[in-house]
């Protein structure tokens, strides 16, 4: 079954119970039971990352599921109607919408890498949801997605390598590679409207990544860039299971150097 975040639940609960946007409290009976089947399927889909973090929620969220846990199995022998968990002070699904609400539709699974030589942490979690949603493409079949995904998170990687020199060491470096003829000059100055291979060529020079990985980067580049129909076509290539395994071993590859304290 495909992912499902906790906002298409939300949506969902609107549609099974619609005086939900009333905001009027009502019952729930066996003619609800359905809807109630219905509900709990759904959150059952719910990745355990985008599930509730805050204790309060986790707990609200468990008494309310059981709550309609034990309705449907009442409803199997009576019409029984409820509408309120215990000392709770409207209906329950107004409590598993609320708690719904605040949950993330973006999260990187447990097993995403930490990513812990990132100090900034909103930039952390970006790039480690990244590699999560390209993994998880990757294992439904999603092609382009993953190796896009992955592609970037690679070009992020190189970009922050670089940027953590000083910027005249990081000059001297893209003048030695162009003397080398492994890159042409950048059409901008500015590092950060360099090209991907220039991150690449520049994060080798300064000995951030070796050459392997900086090899299995430009490959992650390449096949990256077969998204444009062009080049795609030129080639006769697509992004294929190979692109996307190739682009997500780049970015694994790059994240162990960069784990390492600098040489």
């Amino acid at each position: 079954m495909q992912r499902i975040v906790p906002s298409e639940v939300v949506a969902a609960i609107g549609q099974l119970f619609p005086h939900v946007h009333a905001g009027v409290d009502f019952k729930l009976a066996q003619g609800n039971r359905a809807d109630v089947l219905a509900l709990l399927d759904l959150i059952k889909h719910i990745p355990p990352e985008l599930m509730p973090l805050d204790v309060h929620d986790s707990v609200q969220l468990i008494i309310g599921l059981n709550l309609l846990r034990a309705a449907i199995t009442q409803w199997e022998t009576h019409d029984y109607h409820f509408d309120r968990v215990s000392g709770g002070d409207r209906t329950v699904i107004y409590d598993i919408r609320d708690v719904l609400v605040r949950c993330p539709d973006e999260a990187p699974t447990p097993a995403t890498v930490e990513l812990l030589f990132l100090t900034d942490p909103a930039f952390r979690e970006e790039l480690r949801i990244d590699i999560s949603t390209a993994n998880q493409a990757l294992a439904n079949g999603e092609w382009k997605p993953a190796t896009v995904l992955a592609g970037s998170v690679v070009e992020a990687l190189l970009l922050w390598a670089v940027q953590q020199h000083p910027e005249a060491d990081y000059k001297k470096a893209l003048d030695a590679v162009v003397s080398k003829k492994i890159v042409r000059r950048p059409r901008y100055a500015s590092l950060e409207e360099w090209d991907f291979v220039h991150y690449i060529a520049v994060a080798e020079e300064l000995q951030r990544i070796n050459a392997d990985t900086a090899t299995q980067a430009r490959l992650a580049k390449d096949f990256r860039n077969l998204i444009h129909p062009g080049r795609s076509q030129r080639l006769a290539q697509a992004c294929t299971r190979g692109t996307a395994h190739g682009a997500l071993a780049a970015v694994y590859m790059v994240v162990e150097c960069l784990s390492r304290p600098p040489s």
